[in-house]
């Protein structure tokens, strides 16, 4: 049979490599073949499908056996449906100011999602239950915002990881003060394999009530899930997913691709991969004088400050972004498909710019 004939044609330079964001990766090939299996025939629309009930079962292997995940379009649309299903319609959400809930959803868990947003301040992008508690109180007090949840990051928007240990402390403490725990996982793979460690030993085993699965920025095309973990802290799940436009009604080319990842060790080895380009970038960055890494790299994210005359320049070279340009901060991201070549050629750039 000949293959399907197609009008459509490639529009960029596929040689073209960056490290602004792990987004900017495309699929991986095991991802793609899912996809294409996937295909074919008819399947029950909005989840009733095959591959979502078998994504099910796959979930639970790793957040244990009272895990559910329900598959939507983005993280931020993960990370709204979730925060809203533990929380009631006066209820806040405690989190670090650098949170991606904070300053980059565009508003959405305010606006669209109804919730007061309660920042803190942290030197890493970590909270601990001391930090918590500057925005922990106030329950009875009906001119404020009652907090209900404690949203943490992990990797944290700042690249920082939080230790199982942590997140314990975390949800100990939140769970005394009657408060739920929601984890932002959408670079939970990279958190892992950084640690060594199951996703499940820092999530369901240790109180951590929902969380966001990662999958676009770990080699999905598009797609992520809330994970409910448990079952007594959330309400009505598929009726805020719907009401949220997060529903696919083609939910099959949502699940096969997480299925993909997760079912057996993609998600560990992607995650495994751009962490070391991150630390080969480190390594590379650290013998330039004068570029100064401001946070401990533990992911697949690089922070450094350099002169802002050399970013502007190595921009024109290298896609990436300022993270604090009055500053001169930025951030360097590599990815699943990042190369030795990629950091070894963006390192030698970064040398000849300085050197300029």
């Amino acid at each position: 049979m000949n293959p399907p004939r197609t009008d459509a044609r490639r529009h960029h330079d596929p040689q073209v490599r960056g490290f602004a964001s792990d987004n900017y990766a495309g699929a991986h090939p095991e991802v793609l073949a899912a996809l294409a299996l996937a295909n074919g025939g008819h399947q029950v629309a909005y989840g009733e499908d095959e591959y979502t009930e078998n994504l099910q079962r796959i979930v639970r292997s790793h957040f244990g056996a009272t895990a559910e995940a329900f598959p939507v379009f983005n993280g931020t649309g993960a990370n709204v449906v979730a925060l809203q299903a533990v929380t009631d319609r006066w209820g806040a959400v405690i989190c670090a100011e650098s949170a991606h809930v904070n300053v980059d959803e565009g508003g959405a868990p305010e606006r669209m999602g109804g919730l007061k947003l309660l920042t803190v301040p942290t030197p890493d992008g970590k909270l601990t239950p001391e930090l918590i508690d500057r925005q922990a109180y106030g329950w009875d007090d009906e001119h404020r915002a009652m907090p209900q949840v404690v949203s943490i990051t992990q990797s944290t928007e700042l690249g920082t990881l939080y230790t199982p240990d942590e997140i314990r402390a975390i949800c100990e403490h939140a769970h005394a003060h009657g408060m739920k725990v929601h984890l932002d996982g959408s670079r939970i793979a990279n958190a892992a394999a950084s640690l060594d460690v199951p996703m499940r030993t820092f999530t369901n085993a240790v109180g951590v009530d929902i969380l966001s699965l990662g999958g676009t920025k770990n080699g999905a095309v598009f797609g992520e899930a809330v994970v409910v973990i448990n079952q007594d802290a959330v309400s009505h799940m598929k009726h805020l997913r719907k009401l949220s436009m997060q529903l696919a009604s083609k939910m099959r080319f949502v699940s096969v691709q997480l299925e993909a990842l997760l079912a057996k060790d993609l998600w560990l080895r992607n995650a495994r991969h751009a962490n070391e380009m991150a630390q080969r970038l480190a390594e590379g960055v650290r013998a330039v004088h004068g570029v100064e890494i401001l946070h401990p790299v533990q992911a697949n994210g690089v922070f450094a400050r350099l002169p802002h005359d050399v970013s502007l320049r190595l921009q024109k070279r290298f896609r990436f972004y300022f993270w604090d340009e009055a500053a001169g901060d930025v951030r360097w991201m590599c990815a699943f498909d990042t190369t030795e070549e990629d950091v070894d050629a963006f390192v030698a750039a970064l040398k000849e710019e300085m050197a300029r």
